[in-house]
């Protein structure tokens, strides 16, 4: 997939373009995405996603994100988008008024635009669905995507993490949530007590479920381990900064630098404070032997 970070890079053809923050490529998105590529094989022309970077919500009213923009770029490509165009989202950007927004699709003469029916741009949200009629001879309103009678949003796979019930967040994502990040040190207080684990760093504003669950973890490689992972403060060694930690069943090595992406499977508790390090390792085997159960099966 071919990626720009401005309308101005690409040749200059005819496209079919869709428009969005795409966080998180949940099924409403995909069901966008599905859209645009039908209407590019009928015009034969590039499927393009017009995304901002970091999402809109994220620097508005300062949510966390659902996908790191390398994240995004990996889930539109499997889902077979020909180009993304992912415009740097600043202040100045977003008080640019609607006609501005206007002659940057323009520029890029869609046959169609796909949107969702709620989409507004510009400067105060001036700009919506009729504005778009002007830059291309058709475009595509899709209402909200819904799943059991559930809207299927940002906002509410955000909820569902915050709760921890990642399964929640799979079904209206489509797929497991995952989260992707470098192996640093820690404190190496893991290996002391019989269980080491890989302390990832995620960029900040990436959303994570607090808690303790079962997971799957990938290296750059394609290996795939088990584990548990805990993402939270450790009360019980009084922690400040919010960690994430996986204990990788199975490996005896070394993972410092190396990228893993870990997918969230299972809720198996909600995270609190212990006596002292006996009993802390005592559930961290218990929580180990839950997470071996849930993935019995998981290839």
């Amino acid at each position: 997939m071919k990626t720009y970070v401005s309308p101005t890079q690409r040749p200059d053809t005819e496209t079919v373009v869709a428009v969005g923050s795409f966080d998180g490529v949940h099924l409403g998105h995909q069901a966008l995405i599905a859209q645009l590529k039908a209407k590019s094989r009928q015009h034969r022309v590039p499927s393009v996603v017009y995304t901002f970077d970091p999402p809109t919500r994220v620097l508005m009213q300062g949510v966390e994100f659902l996908s790191t923009l390398p994240e995004k770029l990996d889930l539109l490509t499997r889902y077979g988008v020909d180009e993304t165009i992912a415009v740097p989202f600043t202040s100045e950007f977003a008080a640019r008024p609607k006609d501005a927004f206007l002659d940057d699709l323009r520029s890029l003469r869609p046959r169609t635009v796909v949107v969702g029916e709620d989409f507004h741009f510009g400067k105060g949200r001036a700009g919506g669905v009729d504005d778009l009629r002007t830059v291309a001879p058709e475009v595509v309103a899709l209402p909200m995507h819904q799943l059991g009678g559930e809207d299927i949003k940002s906002t509410r796979i955000r909820e569902y993490l915050k709760t921890g019930d990642v399964q929640g967040a799979q079904r209206l994502l489509g797929r497991h949530y995952d989260a992707q990040g470098v192996v640093v040190a820690g404190d190496r207080l893991g290996r002391t007590i019989g269980f080491p684990t890989a302390n990832i760093r995620v960029p900040d504003g990436k959303a994570l479920p607090l808690g303790v669950f079962a997971v799957v973890v990938l290296a750059d490689d394609g290996t795939r381990w088990h584990g548990v992972a805990n993402v939270g403060f450790r009360p019980t060694v009084d922690g400040k900064a919010r960690r994430f930690e996986v204990n990788v069943f199975d490996f005896d090595g070394d993972l410092y630098g190396q990228e893993l992406q870990v997918k969230f499977f299972a809720h198996l508790r909600s995270e609190q404070k212990f006596s002292g390090l006996d009993e802390l390792k005592a559930q961290i085997a218990r929580d180990a032997q839950a997470a071996r159960d849930v993935l019995r099966d998981v290839r």
